[in-house]
């Protein structure tokens, strides 16, 4: 909440009132202090909502059955030592690396913080030693051109923000990702550019420009 407390940017901040932020383990188990894990809500807070409309046993199943006792949001969190909450994004966009577990959102955040790339969006892909591989679009600043040095150096800024085994396999040049008309990026589209499963791209229709999945697709071929 601006101005109630201090600001760490990038951070959800502290809990907001009437609200009971968990951090739980794979086994629904609550941690303390500072952790990583799954961000749940416990008890009820003010404004939630309380079914799906027509189906409310999709309601149950989705948000209460994966930590019973619990609202589970879906996304993966850390809490730092002063309380501060950090989203690490969808547990569905978690990438599993020779049995690290790597969200998306924290590769992606570091590929950005390059300053020659202005957007990034990773998927994983199947890798024969490591079970699944990371594959990254990256769109870069105007005037700058792809570049094995550029390549590398990106790799780097993974490196050393995250670790070795969060480096990309793959850099993937794009002049622009798929979106819809809102602005979500169709990872769904990248997944199958990224495993060239092209048959199976599906309805591209609701995309706010489909000629960027030509280019990609091109990109990937020269």
């Amino acid at each position: 909440m601006p101005g109630a407390w201090p600001q760490k940017p990038g951070s959800a901040t502290l809990p907001f009132f009437g609200v009971q932020p968990v951090i739980v383990d794979e086994k629904g188990v609550e941690l303390e202090g500072e952790c990583s894990g799954y961000l749940c809500v416990k008890n009820s807070w003010p404004s939630a909502f309380r079914t799906l409309y027509g189906d409310h046993e999709r309601y149950e199943t989705t948000y209460f059955s994966a930590f019973p006792g619990y609202y589970f949001t879906g996304d993966g969190c850390n809490r730092d030592k002063d309380g501060y909450y950090w989203l690490t994004g969808r547990v569905d966009d978690v990438i599993n690396v020779s049995g690290h577990r790597i969200g998306t959102a924290e590769v992606e955040s570091a590929l950005v913080s390059h300053p020659q790339c202005v957007e990034a969006a990773v998927v994983g892909v199947e890798h024969d030693v490591k079970g699944q591989g990371i594959y990254a679009f990256v769109t870069l600043a105007e005037g700058v051109s792809y570049s094995e040095e550029l390549r590398k150096s990106l790799i780097k800024v993974v490196r050393d923000k995250i670790g070795g085994f969060a480096a990309p396999d793959k850099i993937h040049w794009a002049p622009g990702l798929p979106k819809t008309r809102s602005g979500k990026i169709m990872r769904r589209i990248l997944r199958k550019i990224a495993s060239n499963s092209l048959d199976e791209l599906g309805d591209t229709s609701t995309l706010a420009d489909p000629t960027v999945v030509d280019q990609l697709i091109a990109l990937a071929h020269s």
